[in-house]
């Protein structure tokens, strides 16, 4: 928040006055009250040694950026509501307005698409919207509404009957529910492309009274490969999306409020139905002071973010590192050590696992060299090892997997940096670490910090290099119960959840969280990265 002098402040309006007074007493007044924290200037922070200037920035951090992020989220929140309104009002008005105003093939549109196109010459038009309103009508008659008006329940008619034999025309819940959200969708595009209708009669009849030509079909084939060819290309790739990625979505977010599972599978032992909230609570809340699921929970999700953080930075900087070290000069044969380092890469992950895998068994060649030297085999990677020694394991055969991609990467940006930079840091004194520190990981970091988000995402749903390492080992008696392990990740337990025990209720709450983990961790450090706000500081 910039601090207004008493001019500038004297020159705002009583209203602007006032949300100024409200923002500087959140943002200034109570974190120097309550934290007694002061807003430096840039001369004053220069003044600070090294673990004073890290505090400023932790207290900085926590107590003014933090805050002020989340008022900046609440806004723009609070702006997309408002402008949601304001679209559907002006949406309705629009509506209101055309009816009123314009001839009768416009007021027939309303009922009848296509009428106005055909009226006024566009056949092609006229065919596609009297098409979509012939086939909506006889899709929502034959199929959809019969499964949309049974979504509410997911079905009355159960597969079995009391003698668990089976029931002829027996309701399906997981068919109505699929095809109850496909019948939802397949509205709103109806009534998307309705509202097309009506607004290509609202232009063309203010042609009309600017005594302009009409767009013909002509026109229109012309401009479908001409004008429009982007939205040609872009209609299939679109529809692609909505089907089978939004739609699935969708799917799994309502199947997160039932109780589908292996006991209600919906089709062929008993119908599953809408639970509400019930699978959160049975994730997030403790009965009696204990809970299996929630306990689980907890220790997974702590484990898959430590997992992420080492599983990130760990191959990043000793990547960078063996970058550095094969750039340095003086170093032979670089393109044998790139190339055998390559090759690493170019064998198939699954095949590397599970062959190391091997090698770190109770009765692997690891072993059988410490017994050769006289030691005590170790138990690794099963379910007698200690939690410890299997995740600094998997976090070690990690960095083997995948320091040679990250080599690569940095490769390519350490000969970008100018050498100039260096020339000039060994002129003024500066020693090896101090280049490194000053130049070469500011700039690392800076043109790789979109990267490193990515990589940090990706890794909290590694599913590869932990379920076919460990397995989720060790599994305690009290997480066995719920099919999870010491090492499983969210995306490995949830996983073992609906493949292993077919609870698909439970996985979509899952699924649900680890989305918003993902999602809230990903935006807030990509809007605090300096490479996506200052995009020319290293041009």
């Amino acid at each position: 928040m910039e601090k207004l002098d008493k001019d500038s402040y004297l020159k705002l309006s009583k209203w602007k006055r006032f949300v100024y007074k409200f923002k500087y007493f959140f943002l200034i007044t109570i974190p120097r009250v309550f934290f007694k924290i002061e807003i430096l200037d840039a001369l004053s922070y220069l003044k600070l040694n090294r673990w004073q200037k890290l505090g400023y920035k932790i207290k900085y951090f926590y107590l003014i950026k933090i805050p002020r992020f989340f008022k900046n989220l609440g806004l723009k929140i609070w702006k997309g509501i408002k402008g949601f309104g304001l679209g559907v009002a002006h949406f309705f008005k629009n509506l209101f307005v055309t009816f009123k105003e314009g001839d009768k093939f416009t007021k027939l549109s309303y009922l009848f698409m296509g009428v106005g196109s055909f009226a006024r010459g566009q056949i092609l038009r006229g065919i596609l919207f009297a098409l979509m309103e012939i086939v909506f009508i006889l899709y929502m008659i034959l199929t959809g509404g019969y499964y949309l008006g049974k979504l509410n329940s997911l079905g009355l008619v159960q597969p079995l009957d009391a003698d668990e034999n089976l029931v002829a025309n027996a309701d399906n819940s997981f068919r109505i529910l699929l095809y109850g959200v496909l019948t939802i969708f397949f509205i709103v595009a109806f009534i998307y492309t309705w509202y097309l209708n009506i607004k290509q009669n609202r232009i063309n009849e203010q042609i009309k009274k600017d005594e302009k030509a009409i767009a013909t079909t002509k026109d229109d084939l012309r401009a479908v490969v001409d004008q429009q060819f982007h939205r040609t290309l872009l209609a299939l790739p679109t529809l692609g999306i909505i089907v089978f990625t939004l739609l699935p979505i969708v799917f799994m977010i309502l199947v997160a409020f039932t109780n589908y599972d292996k006991n209600h599978n919906g089709i062929s032992n008993a119908l599953f139905g809408w639970v509400g909230f019930d699978n959160f609570g049975q994730l997030f809340s403790w009965s009696n002071g204990t809970n299996t699921f929630s306990a689980t929970f907890g220790e997974i999700l702590l484990w898959t973010l430590i997992w992420a953080f080492f599983a990130t930075f760990t191959n990043y900087f000793l990547g960078l590192v063996v970058a550095m070290l094969i750039n340095k000069k003086g170093i032979k044969l670089k393109k044998v050590w790139r190339t055998i380092l390559v090759m690493s890469i170019a064998v198939p992950q699954f095949i590397s696992l599970l062959y190391i895998k091997n090698i770190f068994a109770f009765d692997g060649i690891i072993n059988d060299i410490i017994k050769f030297f006289g030691g005590q085999p170790v138990h690794f990677m099963d379910d007698q090892a200690s939690p410890l020694m299997v995740r600094v394991t998997v976090i070690l055969i990690n960095i083997w997997i995948g320091i040679p991609y990250l080599m690569l990467v940095t490769t390519g940006i350490l000969m970008n940096i100018p050498a100039d930079l260096y020339e000039s840091a060994s002129i003024d004194g500066a020693n090896v670490f101090q280049q490194y520190t000053k130049i070469t990981l500011p700039y690392m970091l800076f043109v790789t910090g979109p990267y490193l988000l990515t990589s940090f995402t990706g890794n909290m749903n590694n599913f590869n290099v932990i379920y076919l390492l460990t397995g989720g080992a060790p599994h305690p008696q009290e997480m066995l119960k719920v099919n999870a392990g010491q090492t499983d990740l969210l995306i490995t337990w949830l996983f073992k959840l609906t493949i292993d025990d077919s609870n698909y209720a439970l996985g979509a709450v899952l699924g649900i969280i680890v989305f918003i983990i993902v999602a809230v961790i990903s935006l807030i450090v990509y809007n605090i990265l300096p490479s996506t706000k200052n995009e020319e500081a290293f041009q």
